[in-house]
């Protein structure tokens, strides 16, 4: 397939809406349809999240575990594959993709991972491969005339490595050969650890984004808290590497970012967070990324997992995080994230 040949590019005018793994407020996430809502909702890029099966295939799931997002347990034949392996150097018990064949997962269907949201469309769709999402990014590309960009996460890459199913080289192939290879193309590449990052950049042009991860925030001074698996990329705490996160979104961990990546996306609550019940704001730290050539991105947008500061008024989460800098956002909900990104762009500028 051709692929789209304009990519869409994200300005202090209009930021750029990420549908996160599709559109998981309405829909099982990382599904055909909930991939085929986010980008009738107006979402500029689709995010899978890459993790690979036994025969080297690789699908989408937010994680290498099954149990949360498809109905496993309903498949009895499978009840001897659960088993404790390490994730980031924590004991996890489930069913690991990487145990299963891809013909296998296709016997599985998805379910919606959150507890509090619409169940009824559970048990309906497959799991896909990662062509059958870029194939899709691609179809309707054509048919809305507009470029619908991918925004792959590589999950767990050294997980991945250590198991002999490194998901890197696997991931450019398939950019390659569907024409999504270049610095201009819709595809952005996103990892929590740095060395597959730095890997990726000798071999390619392709953008790539460097995800910075949090805990939590102090409620008393809105400071980041920092905890283990959270606190660092796993692949410096298998180098012995000194530092966290604080470390990457200082002006020298910004520096060293901008050396190999295109984008830095912190967890919001690095940007924005709240002390006793008033925002607290991290400009400097989009100032300073934006000072060294970066793009800031930002995740998860929720509507219904809203601060009680912004007392349910959505768009106004999405409002500040765009006054502060911020160049894109990752919404479940991206009918919401459209929505407020075009109403703010329009009152910036009513002349876009």
């Amino acid at each position: 397939m051709a692929a789209a040949t304009v990519a869409y590019a994200a300005t202090p005018k209009k930021p750029l809406i990420v549908g996160h793994r599709g559109a998981p407020g309405y829909l099982p996430e990382h599904t055909i349809p909930g991939y085929e809502l986010a980008i009738k909702m107006g979402a500029d890029f689709i995010e899978p999240d890459v993790v690979s099966t036994s025969d080297g295939h690789l699908i989408v799931r937010h994680e290498p575990l099954l149990s949360v997002t498809t109905n496993i347990i309903d498949h009895p034949e499978f009840a001897d594959r659960k088993r404790t392996r390490k994730l980031d150097g924590i004991d996890t018990t489930d069913f690991f993709t990487c145990d299963f064949t891809l013909a296998e997962i296709k016997t599985l269907r998805a379910k919606q991972a959150f507890q509090d949201r619409d169940h009824s469309h559970d048990g309906q769709y497959q799991v896909q491969t990662f062509q059958e999402v870029i194939d899709l990014a691609q179809v309707k590309s054509r048919e809305t005339g507009r470029a619908i960009g991918i925004y792959p996460e590589i999950k767990h890459p050294s997980f991945h490595q250590a198991l002999g199913l490194a998901i890197e080289d696997k991931l450019l192939e398939t950019l390659n050969k569907t024409g999504m290879n270049k610095a201009s193309s819709p595809a952005i590449i996103q990892s929590f650890e740095t060395a597959n990052l730095k890997y990726l950049r000798r071999k390619t042009t392709i953008r790539l984004m460097q995800l910075i991860d949090g805990f939590d925030t102090d409620p008393d001074t809105g400071a980041m808290i920092l905890k283990p698996p959270s606190d660092k990329p796993y692949d410096w705490v298998l180098a012995g590497r000194a530092g966290d996160n604080h470390d990457q979104l200082s002006p020298a961990g910004l520096s060293e970012i901008a050396a190999y990546a295109d984008i830095v996306a912190p967890w919001k609550r690095h940007l924005l967070s709240f002390a006793k019940g008033k925002p607290v704001y991290r400009r400097d730290i989009i100032d300073n990324a934006h000072a060294r050539g970066l793009q800031v991105h930002t995740w998860t947008m929720r509507s219904d997992q809203l601060d009680p500061y912004y007392k349910g008024d959505a768009q106004k989460e999405y409002f500040d995080l765009f006054d502060l800098g911020v160049d894109g956002v990752f919404t479940d909900f991206a009918d919401t994230g459209v929505k407020a990104r075009d109403a703010w762009s329009s009152a910036l500028n009513p002349q876009v």
